[in-house]
């Protein structure tokens, strides 16, 4: 594993997490490491901070071509797009592009079990899902007098942790869940054992240039899987179904509609798992503490993978006792002035805040903004105008979204429009009645005022909190 990148020259574009886990990787494996990053030098203080004492080479405030001379591999992190003309200049010159993920998946030593996870929506919280599954699974055979594998559970990927920096620590029989984003996978020619596509649905558009494109990025995920492999598809979604034909080995499937073959379903309202004909309860929706039916689907989802993976419906029962769901997805913040107020950062796609609003029957005062990324509101503004009592715009999509509100037919009088989301909190509860949910949850992405959407997600917390 150390000596595969021995004196090979490798160029990381981005010095987010994924490019310092990466570099450090790459140095302490014997590689020479140039990072580039567009930003200058005092923008950066942390990540290189972090590489400080690595022999690492840094080109930062630009992309030179003169980056790609003598270079043996170019690496792209999550941030940086394939089609930028570094990228392009590469490929031109025969060398290979390469990431974070991919390279994980290429130094992770044999006997640890990688389990993939993709989608338009809801990865984090089926990661964490199958994440606390399978770490519980040991105790709960140890519970029941059975031989405990002694195994470590790492999560991470696109969640927050980038896995390459877990390699050294990994040992035969421990597990691996990464969530994986369009942008990581789009390079990547290696997929996961056990790889799941939860849904595919208009999303990154700005980014991809299609549906087409997009949805072909997604594919890979299944694509270069080996025929020993276990795809996980949901059987709701269209997009995601139309891409099982892909996987060369075996398929299960997640419904909350239908019985399936192989994988998880809902009967008698209990979330069940079956395999090689064997079928078990798993929990009563009861016991899901998520609120929503996409949330419903993340939890078969979790099931189904985990089970793949080798959980038991004992340990996958465990898995949901007192998760009650990550930050920044339909997050209780707090009650103020009789409404309960939620923060759902996380929704950057309006297809995503449909999902949200169906997930409450109370009078609803939603708040819609952030960064337009090229996708359709019409089918949300329908939605708001059956739904919403009213909504507050606020940032850089504020006035397209009126546009498309306008046209569904929601009254003027219902809108509200604030330049930033610091404004739209106090408009938001100036609309606000005793009985009501107050949402935050935007449809379009952060970078107009901020770093990410958990950056935005914590400042509405916090603003929320403050009155």
């Amino acid at each position: 594993m150390t000596h595969a990148f021995a004196g090979q020259r490798v160029v990381i574009l981005g010095l987010a997490r994924q490019g310092v886990a990466l570099a450090r990787f790459l140095a302490q494996a014997g590689a020479r490491v140039c990072v580039s990053d567009l930003q200058p030098a005092e923008k950066l203080a942390g990540p290189l901070a972090a590489l400080s004492g690595l022999p690492i080479e840094f080109a930062l405030g630009g992309h030179p071509l003169s980056l790609l001379d003598d270079a043996d591999l170019l690496c792209l992190s999550g941030g940086v797009a394939a089609g930028v003309p570094l990228a392009q200049a590469a490929r031109a010159r025969g060398i290979a592009l390469s990431n974070d993920a991919q390279i994980f998946l290429e130094a992770c030593p044999a006997g640890v079990t990688v389990v993939g996870i993709t989608g338009s929506a809801g990865k984090t919280t089926t990661t964490t899902l199958v994440g606390r599954m399978l770490a519980a699974a040991p105790k709960i055979a140890g519970q029941l007098g059975e031989a405990a594998p002694e195994r470590a559970v790492y999560v991470g990927g696109n969640i927050g942790n980038p896995l390459i920096a877990e390699v050294g620590r990994l040992q035969p029989g421990d597990v691996a869940v990464m969530e994986l984003s369009s942008f990581q996978l789009e390079i990547m020619t290696r997929s996961p054992r056990i790889a799941a596509v939860l849904n595919l649905t208009p999303n990154h558009l700005d980014r991809h240039g299609s549906m087409a494109a997009y949805a072909e990025a997604k594919s890979h995920i299944l694509r270069h899987q080996g025929t020993d492999g276990v795809a996980v598809v949901g059987a709701d979604d269209a997009g995601a179904r139309a891409l099982a034909p892909l996987a060369p080995g075996r398929v299960a499937y997640f419904s909350a509609e239908q019985p399936v073959e192989a994988g998880a379903f809902l009967r008698d309202e209990t979330l069940c798992y079956r395999w090689e004909g064997r079928e078990a309860p798993v929990i009563h929706v009861a016991g899901v503490k998520l609120r929503g039916r996409h949330n419903l689907l993340n939890a078969l989802a979790a099931v189904a993978i985990a089970g793949a993976a080798g959980a038991s419906p004992l340990a996958m029962r465990a898995g949901f006792a007192g998760f009650r769901g990550v930050a920044h997805r339909l997050e209780f913040v707090r009650e103020w002035g009789g409404a309960r107020w939620y923060n759902d950062s996380i929704a950057t796609a309006p297809e995503r805040v449909c999902a949200a609003v169906r997930a409450f029957d109370e009078p609803l005062v939603l708040l819609l903004g952030g960064r337009d990324k090229q996708l359709p509101w019409e089918a949300l503004a329908s939605l708001v105008r059956e739904r919403a009592k009213a909504v507050v715009l606020f940032g850089e999509a504020g006035p397209l979204i009126e546009q498309a509100l306008s046209a569904a037919g929601v009254p003027l009088a219902r809108v509200t429009r604030c330049a930033t989301l610091a404004e739209a909190v106090p408009a938001a509860a100036r609309r606000a009645r005793p009985g009501d949910v107050v949402l935050l949850s935007p449809g379009g992405a952060s970078f107009d005022e901020f770093r990410d959407f958990a950056e935005r997600g914590e400042r509405f917390k916090a603003w929320v909190r403050a009155y």
